[in-house]
């Protein structure tokens, strides 16, 4: 299996630290982990935050040959602030090198070859890497799309196009209402809402992550359920990320649907109960983590 992910690599900026991320690094960071051949897709500035990023793949066997570099703009920086419940909250710095991706036959090659390609909606918000993404995505064999709403770097338009080219969409419980919004959906029961979004954009295969209350998946056309499990948070960067990484290469895997939610959201809650969005855990760890709760 080979899956390629699209868009921002970054430093996320801590109180007190900082972190390389980015939901396209992170998912792809943790593919590699579990064993799927991956890569990412993007840009980084001509500068030393790039460079050490770019060192920190290397460092992690994940393939760098689908890194540009641009002159003239900076490698992404994002604020990150978590409140009392050690939620994060972000603010993006931009234009950086991440919303000039250039479309070239290297990269149409890399998505071509792979099983699957994994975007977000946060990569769009230029149009130089909007439309690279969106003629990359005319030749993808299977489109997952991660959405990300991070105000103001969207519109109902975009989010509209790309779920609407999507064959899987990922998102949590609050991006699931401000999309009820836009898009007029007037249900109240979170599945009524999911299979109006589902006829909406004719995709059948659609994730509601819930934080610690787990997540709601529908896979052609039948609802699965995890209820979360206890977890001391740290922080909630790159849970999701680690989340959707385990649930769809366990799902293109051929594993149970069920199974693969479960899994999926172990191995998401151990990430909240982690600093920084991509620890690493032995399997030994996850059994533990399994059998305690």
């Amino acid at each position: 299996m080979k899956i390629t992910c699209f868009g921002e690599v970054l430093w996320d900026i801590f109180p007190e630290h900082k972190k390389i991320g980015g939901a396209p690094l992170n998912v792809a960071l943790r593919l590699k982990s579990i064993g799927v051949d991956s890569s990412i897709i993007t840009k980084i500035g001509n500068d030393d935050l790039g460079n050490d990023i770019k060192a920190y793949v290397e460092d992690r066997e994940l393939p760098t040959h689908t890194f540009q570099v641009d002159k003239k703009y900076k490698t992404g920086e994002v604020l990150v602030t978590l409140d009392h419940e050690n939620t994060a909250t972000y603010e993006i710095s931009g234009p950086v090198a991440w919303d000039f991706i250039e479309y070239s036959e290297k990269i149409s090659n890399e998505v071509q070859q792979s099983d699957a390609i994994i975007y977000g909606s946060l990569a769009s918000r230029h149009e130089v890497s909007r439309n690279t993404l969106l003629k990359l995505l005319d030749s993808a064999r299977f489109k997952i799309l991660d959405i990300n709403l991070r105000p103001p770097h969207y519109n109902a338009t975009l989010l509209l196009e790309l779920m609407q080219k999507a064959d899987f969409i990922k998102l949590n419980d609050e991006e699931l209402e401000e999309i009820c919004t836009h898009f007029d959906i007037a249900k109240n029961v979170l599945e009524d809402q999911v299979k109006a979004i589902s006829e909406y954009t004719d995709t059948n295969q659609i994730c509601i992550t819930k934080g610690r209350k787990g997540a709601t998946l529908f896979y052609n056309n039948t609802f699965y359920y995890n209820l979360g499990y206890e977890v001391k948070v740290v922080d909630t960067v790159g849970a999701g990320d680690s989340f959707l990484a385990t649930l769809i290469s366990e799902l293109l895997s051929g594993r149970n649907s069920q199974d693969a939610l479960d899994y999926a959201c172990v191995i998401g809650a151990m990430v909240a109960g982690s600093e920084g969005a991509n620890p690493t855990f032995t399997q030994e760890e996850v059994t533990k983590f399994i059998e305690d709760q």
